[in-house]
């Protein structure tokens, strides 16, 4: 009986004392608290407010937990200017969730633990164009091969150590992704590696990366959590990417930062560049004011300036559509264009046209509203509500860009357009029209220092990365 009450007592100390789980942490304070790292492919600060995978995959997470509990949950986010900086943070208990395009490894698994995994991705060796392809890890002896420091990277490179013990590389501890691709695109130093999603971003801001070769497949990237603590928040957020993943949001967020990524035309994207310096300066005020007047991002309304007449007032197509945003006779006349080789009259109708396009489509959330309306402005709205429609019929969501852009496609065969009450059309072009808008805007943003990412492959911004690699320490493997 003695022994039996020491017991209970123990318990219920035990009970009493323990530190509340992660899950319970946040529910009781109604904040979650996240770790991350500024870059474009996790989080930071778009036209529209803070956006980026990893944003809106903890905003959904948020909202999926609040009401889930009944309860409000408020987001807070902590960025790390390094990524050495990121685990340490969480085992620190500054945040219940690191969500910084973390790759599960091993040697993390021993610190943390990690949720379930949301993305495959590649490592790739980076190099630059007409520098010389490495065809074997004989050829990087003697070069410049730098990586970020606390990287999964440095693991894969050190596996190498055994064969090839004669060839050095570094970790810098003061350098992000961006700046290291930036350094290589600017002959800074000679290689770097970079996962999938960071090299498919940064190659349309800095066209002459080139993957050399896959140092490593079947990386898994995954929201890490507090080792101790944390296995109920770990179930829900399995239960919520599972949900995700059926309902096709995860498939949606992928799409919107990267489903333009897989059409890099490196001849087209070096003559956008040379095009900004020569061209673009003579329009910019004319694109800032009607972003202005409409409450469109004006580099949207550049970006498709660019895609129809590379900025060229005098363009004419073969059938007949003139100036700078390649107005219709017809609706030039509607918007009241006297001259439509007049960037004056032809910039401020294009971007109310835009306008009132994106005003039809209201029913659709943005980006995805955007992109329909991008097409729209291509193709002709008929023919887009016609892939909507077919979309219907496929029983996909009509009012999603990742489903509407496989059925536009369709409208140039019989067995469809016959189905749709405005015909053939030539759908292919529309898809192919937002992905490159999508690109020319992705580039306008890093090309206009003041409101795109914060850093940028010019070369006034990395000699401080020349002085933080004679700070690293070279690691001969």
């Amino acid at each position: 009986m003695k022994n039996a009450i020491i017991i209970l007592l123990a318990v219920l100390v035990g009970t009493c004392s323990r530190s509340p789980g992660t899950l319970e942490e946040v529910l009781e304070s109604g904040e979650l608290r996240i770790i991350t790292r500024n870059d474009p492919t996790t989080y930071f600060r778009g036209a529209d407010g803070f956006e980026g995978p990893e944003y809106l995959l903890v905003e959904g997470f948020a909202k999926y937990l609040g009401e889930k509990y009944d309860r409000k949950i408020q987001t807070t986010y902590t960025t790390k200017e390094r990524f050495t900086e990121v685990l340490p943070a969480l085992e620190s208990g500054e945040a219940h969730i690191a969500a910084a395009g973390l790759t599960i490894t091993d040697e993390r698994q021993e610190l943390v633990a990690f949720g379930p995994s949301y993305q495959d991705v590649k490592q790739h060796l980076i190099y630059r164009l007409n520098s010389g392809m490495p065809r074997s890890v004989a050829d990087l002896r003697g070069k410049r091969l730098e990586i970020m420091a606390g990287s999964s990277y440095a693991q894969t490179l050190a596996k190498l150590q055994a064969d090839h013990p004669d060839f050095a590389w570094s970790e810098n501890p003061n350098a992000e992704i961006s700046e290291l691709l930036g350094a290589v695109q600017n002959k800074l130093i000679d290689y770097t590696v970079a996962d999938t999603t960071a090299y498919a971003v940064h190659r349309y801001y800095m066209p002459d990366l080139r993957v050399a070769r896959d140092l490593k497949t079947g990386d898994k990237l995954a929201w890490a959590f507090r080792k101790h603590g944390s296995d109920e928040i770990r179930a829900e957020a399995d239960e919520y990417f599972a949900a995700i993943k059926q309902s096709g949001q995860l498939a949606q967020i992928k799409e919107r930062y990267y489903g333009h990524t897989n059409h890099f035309d490196y001849v087209g994207t070096r003559t956008f560049i040379r095009h900004f310096d020569t061209r673009f300066e003579n329009f910019r005020p004319m694109f800032e004011s009607a972003g202005e007047a409409t409450g469109i991002d004006w580099r949207i309304l550049a970006a498709i300036g660019y895609q129809e007449s590379h900025w060229n007032p005098d363009a004419v197509s073969p059938t007949g559509v003139r100036g700078l945003m390649m107005l219709t006779r017809t609706t030039a006349r509607v918007m009241g264009v006297a001259d439509r080789e007049d960037p004056a009259e032809s910039i401020p109708a294009g971007a109310e046209y835009f306008s009132q396009l994106k005003q039809r489509l209201k029913d659709i959330p943005e980006p995805d509203r955007t992109w329909f309306a991008l097409a729209a402005y291509n193709v002709g709205y008929s023919h887009l509500k016609d892939a909507r429609k077919i979309t219907r019929m496929d029983d996909k969501n009509p009012n999603r860009w990742l489903d509407v852009k496989k059925s536009l496609p369709l409208l140039a065969q019989r067995q469809w357009y016959t189905q749709v009450p405005n015909g053939y059309a030539r759908g292919w072009e529309p898809v192919r029209y937002v992905n490159n808008i999508r690109t020319y805007y992705e580039i306008l943003n890093w090309l206009t220092l003041d409101e795109g990412y914060d850093e940028a492959p010019e070369e006034n911004n990395l000699p401080p990365l020349q002085a933080a690699r004679e700070e690293s320490e070279q690691i001969p493997i």
